[in-house]
């Protein structure tokens, strides 16, 4: 796939390439990710350079599918001692993660008090090409009473109920306790059984077993276990555990936890849903401060004249395009006196402009942005397309489908393709992938102003 210059993508429209088909229960997709077609790779399959989707099925099918076309191109059945449900990128285009559900246990084991000491596993592969790298137990008698966990470039988080988390590197893990590299597609046997890596039944057996506690990288405690790390250098961002610090975010030095000067973030909203924070994946430092009306970039700078000492400064703000509805509404009594009332909208109110998802996509350099508004029964989304330098609006292209507010939704932009994932009720999802094609018109417009 040919990459698009800038001019050429302002000056571009979208069309639906495809719906993928419902598929049979068995089939029916979890979760998916993009994965774009690399370039100046050399890979040992043609059909490693297409651009894909990744989607992960209900009964533990990993799909590779063309982008493209919607064709399957690669299939792997996972494993059938866990159900895998979530995935994520570890390492943006590099490595992906698929996690399992977290292990209940069995009815018959809860009612007799019997401990499930594995909480859940992960997955492990690169994506160029596709090939595992291994399958890590989380372990309670390992790590103690963890609730969660989860990989992210490179280091293992793991998160416990009082609000701890702590980081350890999945490198090291994988040196020390990997029991057996297995290659997809290759003859195995594991525990007195033979099959082949990656196909059904035998699947991919859990090959990273921890028997000792590694030595965490770093720990800090945080509410809900809220904690990013990033900027320029380290520093990391938490909630203070306390119930009423909830949407309160602290902006830390990692060496020293020192708090940066206006480190503390609050954005004034009054809303259902809680605004959010995190670090600018362009790797600028810079920090994503998300409310339902405005988006908020903040630089991360040294003060001068100090010590390594940093400061949050904001970038530049994008705004919602709303209309100011608190009016004074007068009504009449039925003495005929007139009394104002005024009415505040919550910020998130679905009759107004509310934004929803914001994502970045690093060879066109922009930010993008998904608005939704609730049109009388149904909700109308719109993606808007920002320099993400300044902030400017370049582009702004509406998606054809509804979006219900009530549902769950994903959107991802990769080039020159758009993928909006929706879930509803009974875990029914439904995939929707736009393409941008380039207008004749404003294509040679576009030339003739350069």
């Amino acid at each position: 796939m040919d990459a698009l210059n800038l001019e050429d993508y302002v000056a571009s429209e979208p069309r639906k390439l495809y719906e993928m088909p419902k598929c049979s229960k068995s089939e029916k997709i979890e979760d998916a990710l993009l994965w774009e077609c690399p370039v100046g790779e050399m890979l040992p399959n043609p059909s490693d350079y297409r651009s894909s989707l990744i989607a992960l099925t209900a009964h533990n099918w990993l799909l590779r599918i063309s982008a493209s076309t919607g064709r399957v191109l690669e299939k792997i059945y996972l494993a059938s001692y866990c159900k895998f449900r979530y995935l994520s990128w570890d390492t943006p285009q590099e490595v992906i993660a698929v996690k399992s559900a977290q292990n209940k246990g069995s009815a018959l084991a809860r009612q007799a008090g019997l401990p499930q000491p594995v909480l859940l596993y992960l997955a492990v592969f690169h994506v160029l090409p596709f090939s595992l790298i291994g399958i890590l137990e989380i372990n309670k008698k390992i790590f103690g009473n963890v609730t969660d966990a989860t990989l992210s470039h490179g280091i293992l988080i793991v998160m416990y109920g009082s609000g701890l988390v702590r980081l350890y590197s999945f490198q090291a893990i994988t040196e020390q306790f990997m029991q057996q590299k297995l290659d997809l597609g290759c003859a195995c046997r594991w525990g007195g059984t033979a099959g082949t890596v990656g196909e059904a039944p035998f699947g991919i057996p859990c090959n990273i077993k921890l028997t000792d506690t590694p030595p965490p990288l770093f720990e800090v405690s945080s509410l809900e276990n809220a904690f990013q790390i990033g900027g320029h250098p380290w520093h990391y961002i938490i909630t203070p555990n306390k119930k009423k610090q909830k949407g309160v975010f602290h902006i830390c030095a990692l060496k020293d936890n020192s708090l940066a000067k206006n480190g503390i973030q609050e954005m004034e909203c009054c809303s259902l849903e809680s605004d959010w924070i995190y670090f600018h994946p362009d790797a600028s430092g810079r920090i994503i401060h998300v409310g339902p009306n405005q988006v908020k970039v903040l630089k991360l700078n040294e003060i001068e004249n100090t010590s390594g000492q940093h400061q949050i400064s904001e970038d530049f703000v994008i705004l919602a395009n709303r209309e100011n509805k608190n009016e004074n509404l007068p009504t009449v009594t039925a003495s005929g006196r007139v009394v104002k009332k005024k009415f505040n909208l919550l910020d998130d109110d679905p009759e107004q402009e509310t934004f929803k998802i914001v994502d970045y996509e690093d060879e066109l350099d922009l930010l993008s942005v998904v608005a939704v508004t609730q049109i009388d029964a149904e909700g109308k989304a719109h993606l808007d397309f920002h320099c993400n330098e300044y902030g400017t609006l370049l582009k702004s292209i509406p998606l054809v489908e509804s979006w219900d507010v009530t549902y769950s939704h994903e959107v991802y932009f990769d080039r020159d393709l758009v993928l909006h994932i929706e879930q509803k009720p009974s875990r029914v999802f439904s995939c929707y992938v736009y393409q941008m094609v380039c207008d004749p018109g404003e294509e040679e417009e576009a030339t003739n102003r350069n």
